[in-house]
């Protein structure tokens, strides 16, 4: 379904958004936000992934909101959970994927003592998509996966303080890369954030590497999503004969943080901050 025509379109295909819209997507990204924070206190060793998304659904009908991703490409979940080498798209209530640390004889969406997971929600709220995901623990990480969620939600941040106006999404993608692969790790390249606002994925592609200087140029009213997967080993990815669970190839442990922002006159707001300041999974921004 088309965009309903508002703000204009720059060269790149684009949409510019009015300061009047910012409180749309303030709304709908507090809602996401809400929802991530609440479900935190059920992640934790013997919870279903199954059951998760069954809370996160009935928190978003609770809300009065629709889910975004309820009968989008055939989808019949509320959220995405991806569990420790899942890179992204894990369907809730399915069989998660052995890794090569995992216990032997795994065979449901069971959470173990040590996992760690990404919870991906969007909603739609009076029309406008608010779109977030974070990294939760189930009991005690491994030091090695604490580092990894660490790294992660920095890259998401340091990605978040080259946007401002004049900067290019080159600039953004450079953030991250660069610091990741200083702390010897992967940025995934087989998937990206996206633009949004009255639809789910518009232009542009946010690319979480590349050169400064490159891309787009970034505008006031822009909507985008920020969403960086960052792997322990290797950034090639493979997807599952679901069609939809994409994981690690080297099945190593992968983590993802993603923010909803727009540019303003003289930088950034996030859309989707913690209400309860719980984006990161030790209760800090």
């Amino acid at each position: 379904m088309d965009e309903p025509a508002r703000g204009r379109l720059t060269k790149d295909g684009i949409r510019i958004y009015e300061t009047s819209d910012f409180a749309g997507m303030h709304k709908a990204g507090r809602l996401a936000a809400m929802i991530l924070d609440e479900i935190a206190e059920h992640v934790e060793p013997g919870a279903t992934t199954g059951r998760l998304d069954q809370i996160v659904t009935n928190k978003i009908e609770t809300a009065g909101a629709t889910s975004a991703t309820i009968g989008y490409k055939g989808y019949q979940h509320a959220s995405c959970i991806s569990v420790n080498h899942v890179v992204c798209h894990g369907i809730p209530g399915s069989k998660i994927p052995k890794w090569k640390n995992d216990i032997p004889g795994r065979n449901d969406d069971t959470l173990l003592d040590g996992d760690i997971l990404n919870i991906d929600v969007t909603v739609i709220v009076d029309g406008w998509y608010g779109d977030s995901s974070r990294m939760y623990v189930a009991g005690k990480p491994k030091p090695y996966a604490e580092r990894l969620i660490q790294v992660t939600h920095d890259a998401l941040m340091k990605g978040i303080e080259a946007v401002k106006p004049g900067n290019t999404f080159g600039d953004i993608g450079h953030a991250i890369q660069s610091y990741v692969e200083g702390q010897r790790m992967s940025v995934v390249r087989d998937f990206c954030g996206h633009g949004l606002g009255r639809v789910f994925h518009a232009p542009p592609n946010v690319l979480h590497y590349g050169r400064p200087g490159t891309g787009a140029v970034l505008e006031e009213g822009m909507f985008f999503t920020i969403e960086p997967m960052v792997n322990l080993g290797r950034p090639e990815t493979r997807i599952l004969a679901d069609d939809w669970t994409a994981v690690t190839r080297d099945k190593t442990l992968s983590a993802q943080f993603e923010h909803s922002v727009g540019v303003t006159a003289d930088g950034v707001e996030i859309f989707t901050r913690s209400p309860a300041n719980r984006f990161h999974p030790t209760y800090g921004e």
